[in-house]
């Protein structure tokens, strides 16, 4: 069997804001930027990607919720990772940790929960 995996979709109010926020915060490239979708990628020619597309529907996901499908990223530094994430438009998200975990859980513009891991446990 040959299957490989493409890409996330995300649904998006504002496709191409969303896209170009995500390559920023990522420092991916933005390989599509249309009217209804913007997709980025880690290199032009390299899978998997994100493509956001636009909303058909309003938002039925409480942003004081978990999102049941989020993104984990694990940087060298953690602390300095989030604060360059804030500084670049993310915010802080409340999904009812205890402040104990070794992560922090951020939003992007839109909304979108995504965490920042802490160092790998050997």
């Amino acid at each position: 069997m040959s299957l490989e995996w493409e890409q996330v979709v995300v649904d998006a109010a504002d496709p191409g804001a969303l896209g170009r926020w995500w390559a920023g915060a990522l420092g991916w490239v933005v390989v599509d930027d249309s009217a209804d979708e913007c997709e980025i990628r880690p290199e032009p020619d390299r899978l998997p990607g994100l493509l956001f597309g636009r909303a058909a529907e309003k938002e039925t996901v409480k942003r004081t919720e978990k999102n049941r499908l989020h993104l984990d990223f694990r940087p060298d530094d953690r602390d300095a990772e989030v604060a360059r994430l804030l500084a670049h438009g993310a915010r802080h998200a409340d999904v009812g940790q205890t402040g104990d975990e070794p992560w922090v859980v951020l939003a992007d513009p839109e909304g979108n929960q995504f965490c920042v891991l802490g160092p790998r446990r050997p």
